[in-house]
C-alpha cells in the first residue's frame, strides 16, 4: 500500500484513486484504506437560489457557517442543476444522469429499477451510507421507497421522523451513531426553504423593510413578509450545517471529510423555482475538503453540472464510476479552480403541477431556451402561486396593475425561443432571440442543444402529462393524478450511457 501521509491535494486524490481502484463491489476495506478514504457529506437545501447566501454576495441573508466553509474551500459560481424541480433534480444528482435519462423526469416519478444511485457503489465498496431529512426521490416525498432506498444503510430523519421542522435535527445523531470503523457518506437534506413556512423564529431575525424584492415580483407588504419567511429558513439551513461542522471537529474527522453545500432548485417564488433562468437553475455550490483543496477561499467560475458530482465522489473514493453516469469528475478544479471544465451545460423543465416542455443550454455568457409549449403561460408551481408573492401577482394581474416584467408569466402566448446575454443581463429579463446582433450565437446554441437532445435520446411526446391545477385559481382539476408519456420514453432514453 502506498504511503499517503505527505501527499497533498490533487496528488492525494490521485493516489487514493490509484490505491483503491479494484472491484467496485467489494464490501470490506483494509485498515489503511479506512484511514485514507475521504468521508463525504452532501448538504442539500430545498429551494434556495445561488445568490441567496452571504458568500455569494446577498446583502441581507446571513449564512456564517456556509460562508466559513467557502472561505476555507472552493466556491463555484457557475454550478448548474439539470432541473428546477425537487424530485427530478435530486434523482438526477444521485444517479448522475439527465432527468429524461433517469426515467423520472417529472415531479414524483418513480425511479426505474435499472438505474444505479452512486451511494450504492460507495456502500458496496465499504462505505457506511446514510440519508437523513427530506427524501423526495421518485414517487415518495417523505417515506423512503424504491431504488434509492437500496443505496443507504440508514434512512429517515425527516420532519415526521425526528428531524424537526427543518428536517435537520437528526444530522448530528447520525454522525454520532455511525460505525467508527468505516468511511462514511451522508446525504443530509433539509426541508428548508420549501413552502409552507412553519413560522419558527430563527436567528437572525429579518424585517420586511430590509428584504430585496426582485423586479418580477410585486413590491408590497405581502411579498416582503413572504421573503422574510424564506430568509429565515435559509439561515436555519445554515445553522444546522454549523452543527454538523462542530460534530465533525469533535470526532476528529473534519479534515478528511468532503462537505458539499448545494440546493435542488431555486427559491420557491414566481419565475424562480421550475424556471430555467439562473434564479431557478443555478445552485450554490461550496466544497470544503482540507485534504483535497489546494487553495483556501478559492473561487471557480468553471461551468459544472450536478451530474458531475457522482463520478467526482466515486473517483476520490477509488471506485470506477461506470458508463451509467453521464457526468465526469471535476476533481481537478479543487487543485486548479481556474481550469476550464465544460463549455456548456444543459437542463430541462418538465411537468411540475402544470404541463411543460422546455430545454436549455447555458454557456458562461449566454442562456438559450426552447419552449415546446408556447401556448401555455409560465406560472410557477401551485404552492408558489398560492403563497404571498404569488397571491400579489395574481391579484395584480386580475386588476391590470402589473408592469410588463411582472406580468410575463401570465401571458397565454410565450416565446418559443429565448436568448439572454447573461454577462449584461444577470436576471435574464431582456430576450435577444432573433436579434441580428446575436444571430451567430443563437444559431450555434440551437445547434448544440439539438445535438445534445439527439445524443441523449430526448423526445417530446404528443401526450405529455397535463395540468393538475387550474391556471386561474390554482385549484385541483379533474385531471389531477393522470399521467401522460414521459419525455424520452419512446427513444429508450433510460438506456443511454455516458457522454
Amino acid at each position: 500500500m502506498r504511503q499517503l501521509k505527505k501527499i497533498k491535494t490533487l496528488g492525494y486524490v490521485a493516489a487514493c484513486a490509484t490505491a483503491f481502484v479494484g472491484n467496485p463491489m467489494q464490501t470490506k476495506a483494509s485498515s489503511a484504506e479506512k484511514a485514507t478514504k475521504p468521508n463525504m457529506i452532501i448538504l442539500i437545501a430545498d429551494d434556495i437560489s445561488r445568490d441567496d447566501m452571504g458568500c455569494y454576495g446577498h446583502p441581507v441573508i446571513k449564512t456564517p457557517n456556509i460562508d466559513q466553509l467557502a472561505n476555507n474551500g472552493v466556491k463555484f459560481t457557475n454550478a448548474f442543476l439539470t432541473a428546477s424541480s425537487c424530485s427530478p433534480s435530486r434523482t438526477s444528482i444521485i444517479l448522475g444522469r439527465y432527468p429524461h435519462n433517469t426515467g423520472a423526469c417529472e415531479l414524483h416519478s418513480p425511479i426505474p429499477k435499472n438505474q444505479i444511485p452512486f451511494p450504492k457503489l460507495l456502500k458496496e465498496a465499504g462505505y457506511y451510507t446514510g440519508q437523513s431529512g427530506k427524501w423526495h426521490f421518485g414517487a415518495s416525498a417523505g417515506k423512503p421507497t424504491g431504488v434509492a432506498l437500496e443505496a443507504f444503510d440508514r434512512v429517515g430523519g425527516g420532519a415526521s421522523d425526528g428531524g424537526g421542522k427543518s428536517g435537520a435535527e437528526m444530522w448530528v445523531p447520525y454522525l454520532k451513531e455511525r460505525p467508527a470503523d468505516k468511511p462514511f457518506f451522508m446525504w443530509f437534506a433539509a426541508h428548508d426553504a420549501h413552502r409552507g413556512w412553519d413560522n419558527e423564529i430563527f436567528l437572525p431575525e429579518y424585517k420586511a423593510k430590509d428584504v430585496i424584492v426582485p423586479p418580477y415580483m410585486v413590491d408590497d407588504e405581502q411579498t416582503r413578509e413572504d421573503l422574510v419567511c424564506y430568509y429565515n429558513e435559509v439561515s436555519r439551513f445554515d445553522f444546522y450545517i454549523g452543527e454538523v461542522v462542530k460534530e465533525l471537529k469533535k470526532q476528529g474527522v473534519y479534515d478528511n471529510t468532503i462537505l458539499i453545500v448545494m440546493a435542488d432548485n431555486g427559491r420557491p417564488f414566481p419565475r424562480d423555482k421550475t424556471r430555467l433562468y439562473d434564479s431557478g437553475i443555478k445552485t450554490p455550490f461550496v466544497i470544503h475538503w482540507p485534504k483535497g483543496v489546494a487553495k483556501k477561499g478559492a473561487t471557480s467560475e468553471s461551468l459544472v453540472s450536478v451530474i458531475d458530482i457522482a463520478p467526482t465522489l466515486l473517483g476520490v473514493a477509488g471506485i470506477e464510476a461506470g458508463d451509467s453516469f453521464q457526468g465526469r469528475s471535476f476533481v481537478k478544479l479543487l487543485e486548479a479552480p481556474e481550469t476550464k471544465f465544460r463549455s456548456e451545460v444543459y437542463a430541462e423543465h418538465n411537468w411540475h403541477d402544470y404541463e411543460a416542455f422546455e430545454r436549455m443550454v447555458r454557456t458562461k455568457d449566454f442562456l438559450y431556451v426552447e419552449n415546446g409549449r408556447p401556448n401555455l403561460n409560465q406560472m410557477g408551481a401551485q404552492d408558489i402561486m398560492t403563497g404571498g408573492a404569488g397571491k400579489s401577482l395574481r391579484k395584480g394581474n386580475k386588476a391590470g396593475t402589473l408592469n410588463e416584467v411582472q406580468g410575463r408569466i401570465f401571458k397565454e402566448v410565450q416565446p418559443e425561443v429565448e436568448l439572454y446575454n447573461c454577462a449584461e443581463d444577470s436576471l435574464q429579463l431582456t430576450n435577444v432571440a432573433n436579434n441580428a446582433k446575436y444571430k451567430q450565437v443563437q444559431k450555434q446554441l440551437q445547434k448544440q442543444l439539438h445535438r445534445w437532445m439527439k445524443k441523449t435520446k430526448d423526445s417530446k411526446p404528443e401526450h405529455l402529462t397535463g395540468d393538475w391545477y387550474s391556471r386561474e385559481d390554482c385549484k385541483p382539476l379533474k385531471t389531477k393524478g393522470i399521467r401522460g408519456d414521459m419525455p424520452g420514453f419512446d427513444q429508450k432514453a433510460t438506456e443511454v450511457k455516458s457522454e
